[in-house]
């Protein structure tokens, strides 16, 4: 099973973390990042490349509130080549070329300019898609919401905690229906899935246990350090911070809460370390309404995607598990 794991304290924190993609698992060490897809064969297969999570990170990785922002961006840039990546292991070299023999003269054409490079560009077009909606949907849409309704009703327009207050709400509230409709799809489902062997497979490495199929199926597929626990805090921080924001106007609501993005992630991202290192009593309340959403985005996996899981996160374990410490 590769490298034996031997330590006194089982109670590791570890700071490898991941993401789930199309068949597959990505992960990321100090060292070593690696992603490990189930292709159409049966067969899985790993790739790696070396990272920088280790004590050799620039400054603005490891400043307090500043590395938030920075470690977002980056962990997103990571999760979506490798997303990208694992769609194309999908697709089996016979069907590539049935389609190319089907391509109208307008696909044909975008082909032959574009070659391999389409489908990245068609992804991009997503991202920048995705990205807009995001806005739209957290931004701007709950602002214009309650802000039309606090014109309609007696409510104190200058209230600016019942404002901010009911815009959390409205948010909280669109990114769970989005979750729970989006948990409705197959693709989708099996991807929570991955996300579920993900968080097991790590959740047994901090154990200490060996990393085979029936020690991760034991543990639990919730973990404090979780993107969606992460995304969660993002949503309550945003609504205390805009708290102390004085304006009423939509758009200039908009504008301000999309300047103090950063520091709201640099905030989220303190209290997600906080919690990934301690469980006390403070943290375990917190970190609660987290990880009970984890049980929309995480699904229980079956063997073989905690397979993919374990060949994934292997890799990522260092030498000496000192570089290992969250």
């Amino acid at each position: 099973m590769g490298k034996t794991i031997k330590r006194e304290d089982s109670k590791h924190r570890s700071k490898i973390g991941g993401q789930a993609l199309i068949e597959g698992v990505m992960m990321k060490g100090a060292y070593t990042g690696a992603m490990a897809c189930r292709l159409p064969d049966g067969t899985i297969d790993v790739e790696t490349w070396p990272e920088k999570n280790g004590k050799d990170m620039p400054w603005y990785r490891k400043c307090p509130l500043v590395r938030g922002s920075f470690n977002f961006v980056l962990s997103m840039k990571d999760g979506y080549r490798c997303l990208m990546k694992s769609a194309e292991k999908q697709v089996v070299e016979g069907e590539e070329e049935d389609e190319t023999e089907e391509m109208g003269k307008f696909e044909q054409w975008l082909n032959d300019k574009l070659g391999d490079k389409i489908f990245g560009i068609i992804m991009s077009i997503a991202m920048v898609i995705g990205i807009a909606f995001a806005v739209f949907a957290f931004v701007f849409l709950p602002k214009w919401i309650i802000g039309f309704l606090i014109s309609h009703t007696p409510i104190n327009d200058d209230s600016r905690f019942i404002r901010s207050l009911l815009e959390g709400i409205i948010k909280i509230a669109i990114f769970l229906v989005y979750m729970i409709i989006t948990g409705c799809m197959k693709d989708i489902r099996r991807t929570y899935e991955y996300h579920g062997a993900e968080h097991k497979t790590i959740a047994c490495f901090e154990a200490g246990d060996p990393l085979t199929v029936e020690n991760v199926k034991k543990h639990t597929r919730f973990h404090p350090r979780c993107g969606t626990s992460f995304i969660f805090i993002t949503l309550i921080v945003s609504i205390l911070v805009m708290c102390l924001v004085p304006l009423t106007i939509v758009w200039q609501r908009a504008i301000v809460s999309i300047l103090l993005l950063p520091l709201v992630v640099g905030i989220s991202y303190e209290f997600i370390r906080i919690a990934g290192k301690s469980n006390n009593i403070i943290t375990r309340i917190l970190s609660w309404p987290g990880l009970q959403i984890q049980r929309i985005t995480t699904r229980e996996p079956d063997a073989s995607q905690i397979e993919c899981a374990i060949e994934a996160l292997k890799p990522c374990i260092p030498e000496n598990l000192e570089d290992d410490e969250w």
